[in-house]
């Protein structure tokens, strides 16, 4: 059979290898094998008769292993056949058969599969006219991944057999809830089991979220495929497709010489495992978390649970009650008879995880923030005093965790109108063409995002920037700040704030008029003040341009640290000797908002006037629009009813619904300075005296008091 099999596999690669040969012109146009009596002659060499191909690199890999359990795990069950649900992945045969290619029904097996005769995964399982037509896989949880190519094959195997759904799942099942707040997490529960997600995994850790294999906490947010550089981002790209070994020594044009274990990137600047050394590989970092969630897996089954618990990776299934308390599964207690049953869904949940982590040994490449996320998640949930110290998030950049890249999941692509700052390709198509389209959702940003070109590893050159206001500024050679500009300068302007109140009463509610958001982080607009226009700015009021700081401390990258964008403090004690903090920076001695302090920072000022200009929008709201407003800083679109008139944000009053839509165009202008003011947290060190002069005039435009204070 075994060479039956491998003839049938040979003759389905000769096939695909014709396909591909550089045939004369005529035998391009050839109709498909088997419509064409007469097709020319191809000069492509035949194999039939030769060696099969790449048979010398698969015979030294795992799929040609049969004597390994993976294939021999059957051989003692009474029909001598591979279980149904084992065989797409067990044999060749039940491969072949899932998808179709024995003539059956595609997604499901319909034969048996004859467990003696395994011989690991033939060339026939993934190489047949139905399987490289494969693009898409059905995960665990149930989502879909499309677009794959050929890594499809590889995935339909790899992907575990449980996820966060299942898990869940067994919950509800077990315990009788039908929503999982409604259980107790902390009660043991009878018939509660282990879930096992099955071993190497690594499509699961790779999609992340986008899979949900790992067990995702209500209320987190987590990473979605783990997207590396071009030509190394696929199963096939990084594993021999036959040996299946790492391709380590192409590694090493970016990682330099070592193991894959010791790699991390310039993007994991942060401590994740809380033992100070970011120098180690992510390997070594996911390791710290797996020690620490396992002591507190120990911990809460021994205190809570009511019964101590032992793992051990060798033997089914796993988690066994350690019943002389040392700590470890010992031989007398890793047996199926001793398994552990004290399972709290809360122990579940993160055990779970742990082995998650545990049987994808490559997962710190497959997925490692992924990874490192679910650990995190386990261990606060357990005991949450043990993630004092440890990292759970990347820097803003690469988090992709974050709603900054997270926002498009359900819809599946970045729309093209937030692509550019959204997305990891959006950012170089826009300087390269200057346009804007859909893009693929990303997991945070590539190197790629900022460096690239014929100048590689340097960044993009921008030498030039247009605000949404329409104004352009030049940008000095040696400046880099052109390039955070592209994306930090907001999304509106006094210009459209004018636009859109243009022709209506300027204390008259206008159901015409909704709130319009600056977006996030616009410090370029902030730092070049009336030339971007990016506050609102009263007419007949002048305001502060451009703002110029000292020589060596002009650009983004002077003050920012380009990949943790954390503020370089330690240089700004320079100039600013007994400055604790940034926010604790000033330089001015005029006291802005009149309450006789002048020596807070210039973000102190900022605070006072802030608070001020909240006040005065919220009894212009009553006196004046005649519906009472509260913002919420988290909620889109920030400004809301404020249905019980307390003043608060209160239950089920910050939601879409419920947004404020009284709008006088007054109103409109200060609040959407309210926003400019806190969605650029940094605006104190940016243009403190634009951002100042922004919240005076808006206090005064709602009818606020501004005696006491000083405009600059």
């Amino acid at each position: 059979m075994k060479r039956n099999v491998l003839i049938v596999g040979f003759l389905l690669v000769s096939v695909m290898i014709l396909s591909g040969c550089g045939a004369s012109p005529e035998a391009a146009d050839c109709p498909e094998v088997g419509e064409c009596p007469e097709c020319p002659e191809i000069d492509c060499p035949t194999p039939l008769g030769g060696e099969v191909p790449f048979e010398g690199a698969w015979a030294g890999s795992g799929h040609a292993d049969s004597t390994v359990e993976a294939f021999r795990h059957w051989d003692e069950e009474d029909d001598g056949l591979v279980e149904v649900s084992c065989a797409k992945c067990h044999s060749t045969e039940g491969y072949i058969d899932f998808h179709g290619g024995d003539g059956s029904e595609a997604g499901s097996i319909e034969n048996e599969v004859v467990a003696v005769e395994v011989t690991g995964v033939q060339c026939a399982a993934c190489h047949n006219p139905e399987v490289v037509k494969k693009d898409s896989v059905i995960m665990p949880s149930g989502l879909e991944l499309t677009g794959l190519g050929d890594e499809a094959r590889c995935m339909e195997c790899h992907q575990g057999r449980e996820s966060m759904i299942s898990v869940n799942a067994n919950i509800l099942e077990t315990t009788g809830a039908e929503e999982l707040k409604d259980v107790d997490l902390d009660a043991v529960t009878e018939g509660l089991g282990f879930r096992n997600v099955h071993y190497y995994a690594a499509a699961a850790s790779k999609y992340g979220t986008l899979a949900k294999g790992g067990y995702e906490y209500a209320g987190k947010t987590y990473d979605g495929n783990f997207a590396h550089v071009d030509s190394f981002d696929t199963c096939i790209e990084c594993h021999s497709p036959h040996t299946l070994e790492v391709q380590v020594e192409e590694c090493a044009v970016c990682h330099g010489d070592g193991e894959p274990s010791t790699f991390r990137m310039e993007s994991s600047a942060v401590d994740y495992d809380g033992d100070g050394d970011l120098g180690e590989g992510i390997a070594t970092e996911i390791a710290g978390l797996q020690e620490t969630l396992y002591g507190a897996l120990q911990a809460y089954a021994a205190d809570v649970a009511g019964t101590a618990i032992a793992y051990d990776s060798h033997a089914y299934p796993y988690f066994f009650i350690d019943t002389n308390a040392d700590g470890v599964a010992g031989e007398d207690e890793a047996n199926y008879g001793n398994q552990y049953a004290s399972w709290t869904p809360r122990l579940l949940q993160a055990a779970y995880n742990y082995q998650v982590s545990l049987k994808d040994p490559g997962g710190f490449a497959h997925g490692g923030k992924y990874i490192m996320q679910l650990l995190y998640d386990s261990i606060a949930d357990l005991d949450s005093t043990l993630v004092a110290g440890k990292t759970r998030d990347d820097h803003g950049h690469f988090a992709g965790s974050e709603e900054a890249f997270r926002h498009w999941d359900e819809d599946g692509e970045v729309s093209a109108s937030c692509s550019r700052c959204h997305s990891a390709e959006g950012l170089p198509l826009y300087l390269e063409e200057g346009v804007d389209i859909t893009q693929e959702i990303s997991n945070g940003f590539l190197c790629e995002t900022c460096h690239g070109g014929e100048a590689w590893p340097a960044r993009f050159e921008v030498s030039s920037v247009t605000f949404p206001s329409g104004a352009t500024v030049a940008i000095g050679e040696e400046d880099e700040s052109g390039l955070c500009m592209s994306c930090h300068q907001g999304r509106s302007s006094t210009v459209s704030v004018d636009k859109a109140v243009a022709g209506l009463a300027a204390n008259t509610a206008s159901e015409d008029l909704g709130f319009i958001n600056v977006h996030y982080f616009a410090a370029g607009a902030s730092r070049y003040g009336t030339e971007a226009q990016g506050g609102y700015e009263f007419a007949g009021k002048t305001y502060a341009g451009y703002f110029e700081h000292v020589e060596g401390f002009q650009s983004c990258t002077d003050c920012h640290d380009a990949h943790e964008l954390e503020v370089q403090t330690a240089s700004c004690s320079t100039c600013h000797a007994g400055a604790e903090d940034v926010t604790d920076i000033r330089v001015s001695e005029v006291d802005y908002d009149g309450d006789g302090d002048v020596e807070e920072g210039i973000a102190g000022e900022i605070a006072t006037l802030k608070d001020a200009l909240y006040a005065a929008v919220k009894a212009y709201s009553v006196s004046t629009a005649g519906t009472a407003l509260v913002y919420d800083s988290h909620a889109y679109p920030y400004f809301f009813i404020d249905s019980d008139g307390d003043g608060e944000v209160g239950p089920g009053e910050a939601i879409y619904p419920n947004s404020y839509k009284s709008w006088t165009p007054n109103m409109l202008k200060a609040a959407y300075n309210y926003q400019y003011a806190s969605k650029d947290p940094g605006g104190f060190a940016h243009n403190g005296q634009y951002v100042i002069q922004l919240l005076i005039d808006s206090i005064q435009a709602v009818g606020g008091s501004t005696s006491g204070y000083t405009r600059p």
